[in-house]
């Protein structure tokens, strides 16, 4: 497509959603239809009582173990949101292809004997698979994101960024703590890198925080390579514009810091660097992402992370209801 931020536009989506939740209307809000609209309107109440029910299960026993479907409008895409294991299975497939057949990641034993990118929180995160439904099956998946949401993070040792990054000046804000959502594990087939499976995956996303209420996403997002001098523009121009305030400004674990200030301010072009970021870093920025202090060398994924952070709050309005005509989908 000619319009190269159709992509952001499914996250500002969402924040419509959120502006009509219960905790900027002031009054009770039932579970958005897409949970559980796939029936005739006695599944849709069903489904409200099973969704208020499963806020008292167990962390990690919620709706999402029946996986939500949807579909793009023409009917050829699925996407799914979902604990399966089979789906986890299929999504680990892909990310194996892409981080340690296409890219640099460095494969373990096991992960080289299973062909899968398997770590122990795929089985406590939910996931977002988008299938091509014209594939074979068993070849479906071609795009692929997972979420882990607070209280479920809480009760299973944390987030998978807190291996990078001191998490504490986010969640010492009390008042935001249950709307935090960590993103992480993006992954696209090869032959779908386009505007419309992203957009397939974000309006997936935007549901996904419209049903849990998120108000702060959060994770890491990565530059190709091991070496941050070969990316100092564009990671100084993100440490001189991007920087998140500094009461909920994250920082690199001090044994994994390694400085983004690589050129001064006044010698930075900020079209060069964006032109030299990656697309999805500048998908996050035109959302209003901010950055936390220092990058993180990852071995294994032969990455420079950097740690961002979207307000859900404030994200931009202005593709609203180009989104909506551009990815039209049905429950």
């Amino acid at each position: 497509m000619a319009n190269r931020r159709r992509p952001v536009v499914a996250l500002r989506s969402a924040v419509k959603r959120l502006r009509q939740a219960p905790k900027w209307r002031g009054r009770k809000l039932g579970p958005p239809k897409w949970v559980t609209a796939r029936g005739p309107v006695a599944r849709f109440r069903r489904g409200r009582r099973e969704a208020a029910a499963a806020a008292t299960l167990p962390v990690g026993q919620h709706r999402y173990e029946r996986p939500v479907v949807l579909q793009s409008a023409d009917g050829r895409f699925e996407i799914r949101i979902t604990r399966d294991p089979s789906d986890i299975d299929e999504a680990q497939e892909l990310r194996y292809r892409v981080f340690y057949e296409q890219m640099d990641a460095v494969p373990s034993d096991e992960i080289r004997g299973t062909r899968r990118d398997a770590d122990a929180f795929d089985s406590i995160c939910d996931h977002i698979l988008v299938r091509d439904m014209t594939r074979d099956p068993g070849d479906r998946v071609v795009g692929t994101y997972r979420m882990l949401r607070y209280d479920v993070a809480q009760s299973h040792g944390g987030f998978y960024s807190a291996d990078e990054y001191d998490l504490s000046p986010i969640l010492n804000k009390a008042e935001d703590q249950r709307g935090l959502c960590e993103l992480g594990r993006s992954s696209v087939h090869v032959d779908y890198r386009n505007n419309a499976t992203i957009q397939l995956l974000w309006r997936g996303l935007a549901q996904y925080f419209a049903a849990n209420e998120t108000t702060r996403m959060i994770g890491c997002a990565s530059f190709a390579g091991t070496d941050p001098a070969v990316h100092a523009l564009p990671l100084s121009y993100l440490y001189h514009f991007h920087l998140a305030p500094e009461s909920v400004r994250v920082q690199a674990l001090p044994e994994r810091f390694a400085s983004m200030n690589l050129m001064a301010k006044k010698d930075i072009d900020p079209r060069q660097a964006l032109r030299q970021m990656p697309p999805l870093i500048k998908a996050y920025l035109r959302l209003g992402a901010t950055l936390g202090d220092g990058a993180v060398i990852d071995h294994q994924f032969h990455t420079t992370d950097i740690f961002i952070t979207v307000e859900m709050a404030t994200v931009p309005q202005k593709y609203h209801a180009h989104f909506e005509r551009e990815a039209a989908l049905r429950a």
